[in-house]
């Protein structure tokens, strides 16, 4: 080899090394993909630890959004027969069978309205619930609009609100 050409020879210059930071788009996609995936899974632990799988709330919610999309063709007899029953399956889960199966009437008015975190007057709007099973065919249509925001005021009480109100 010729000494001359050898001297004129340089060494390979490396490349500078690849910053960490700013990581590229895919690490903040990841990155936000991971946070929201965190989120999801504190929100449904929440859920879950409020509301476990078979727990009388599920099927109180679904009993209640079927009662709420039958009301229209259901009569208003039934339809509070249904609530009635419907509410009272509610507070015997929520505190036991001896403090609510026993209430009648007004009293049962009374408990429910004690008992409603929302503070819905029950002794006052709840009458319907009381005498429709019993009134005649002419007097129910007069308490169809009622027993809508009763069922409302139901959602309210087991703890969940609508999210569409009734037109």
């Amino acid at each position: 080899m010729n000494p001359e050409l050898a001297s004129q020879l340089r060494d390979i210059r490396g490349l500078d090394a690849v910053p960490w930071w700013p990581p590229g788009p895919g690490w903040w996609l990841l990155a936000v993909l991971c946070i929201a995936l965190a989120i999801t899974l504190f929100h449904l632990a929440r859920h879950l630890r409020r509301y476990p799988l078979g727990s009388w709330h599920r099927s109180a919610w679904r009993e209640l959004h079927r009662l709420r999309k039958q009301a229209e063709a259901m009569p208003a007899d039934q339809l509070a027969s249904a609530l009635s029953e419907l509410l009272r399956r509610i507070a015997i889960a929520r505190v036991g069978r001896e403090q609510a199966a026993a209430l009648t009437g007004e009293r049962w008015l009374a408990w429910l309205q004690e008992h409603d975190p929302a503070g819905f007057a029950w002794s006052e709007h709840g009458k319907p619930l009381l005498t429709l099973p019993y009134a005649p065919p002419d007097a129910q249509l007069a308490g169809r609009e009622q027993l809508l925001d009763l069922v409302d005021a139901t959602f309210a009480w087991t703890g969940r609100r609508r999210r569409s109100q009734r037109v």
